[in-house]
């Protein structure tokens, strides 16, 4: 047998990484290395012990998937041959395909990790500077960026700017993954280190940061009206200026939202057009 493959799985919920770790020790070619439950540590793991490949999830607090492959380039690092396990929209799947790597959409069917392994084993030999270069544009594809700007941001430390958004986000609760569609999230407030998501009659909790889950929403769509509160404002009904001096926003089903000065006047010209 050839030498095996160092593999390295990268996953913030436990129950998702051990599940898929367990999955892939039973293939042979492999050498799975100890699991990373977030995503600073697997870019010193990269770097430092250079598997030959990687599965890696795309939603983590932190630093998403993306921007753990941006920080190993800038770490000097060597990118392994990468498997993205996603629970993303169509738009990234369709990157996926056409930039000819590999993908494994949650919840991950067992057929379809067969079907994953063997062509990333096949494809062994040859995932050298093309691999890179079909990573490059993968990445290049997501972000909106094209492949030489990309490398020329990699390779001055710049950040990547998102210029697409999902449709769907995914929350991730005791191991199981729900997909939430973007337009039928009315307003999002933090609670703690938590944000709660509220999607039509259901709350959703999800463990990012508020600043993390603005990036990946549409302007057009959701407004900061609070340092804790993001909402819809397909949702707003009216903004409300109360005695006190405070105003509050109120949505189509009733709910109140306090606004903060500082976001008032934003959100006058932004969502009520004034």
């Amino acid at each position: 047998m050839s030498q095996r493959l160092k593999t390295l799985v990268v996953d913030d919920e436990p129950l998702a990484r051990k599940g898929l770790s367990v999955r892939l020790e039973a293939f042979e070619e492999l050498e799975l290395m100890a699991e990373c439950p977030t995503s600073r540590a697997a870019v010193d793991v990269i770097v430092k012990d250079k598997p030959d490949l990687l599965f890696l999830d795309i939603q983590m607090p932190g630093l998403n998937g993306f921007e753990v492959l941006k920080a190993v380039k800038e770490q000097g690092g060597d990118l392994p041959a990468v498997v993205f396990v996603t629970a993303y929209d169509e738009y990234a799947i369709k990157a996926f395909e056409v930039r000819a790597l590999d993908y494994l959409l949650k919840p991950v069917d067992d057929e379809r990790l067969r079907e994953c392994v063997e062509r990333v084993i096949a494809e062994n030999n040859t995932l050298d500077a093309e691999h890179h270069e079909k990573l490059v544009g993968l990445v290049a594809e997501v972000t909106g960026q094209n492949a030489e700007d990309l490398l020329k941001t990699l390779s001055e430390g710049g950040d990547i700017a998102t210029n697409q958004y999902p449709e769907h986000i995914a929350i991730k609760d005791s191991g199981e993954i729900t997909r939430v569609a973007i337009k039928d999230i009315k307003w999002i407030d933090a609670a703690g280190d938590y944000m709660c998501i509220h999607a039509n009659e259901d709350t959703y909790i999800l463990r990012r940061t508020m600043k993390e889950l603005e990036r990946e929403l549409s302007p057009q769509l959701f407004q900061r009206v609070h340092r804790s509160a993001i909402v819809n404002v397909n949702q707003v009904e009216k903004l409300c200026n109360q005695q006190n001096g405070e105003y509050h926003l109120r949505l189509k089903n009733g709910q109140q939202l306090k606004v903060s000065r500082s976001y008032k006047d934003k959100i006058k010209q932004l969502i009520l057009g004034q």
